[in-house]
């Protein structure tokens, strides 16, 4: 196989697993970090 084209799959995969990681430890960062604030602060969860 071409060398150019196993490096841009390996880049492509590389940036893709950074990315789930990501949202897989952002989202629920967010959920938590906005019910701190529901529960000492009283600032509303949509905000």
């Amino acid at each position: 196989m071409n060398i150019g084209i196993l490096l841009i799959a390996l880049i492509g995969g590389a940036v893709g697993v950074a990315a789930t990681f990501y949202l897989v430890i952002s989202f629920p960062a967010v959920i938590i970090w906005k019910i701190y604030r529901r529960i000492s602060k009283g600032i509303p969860m949509t905000m």
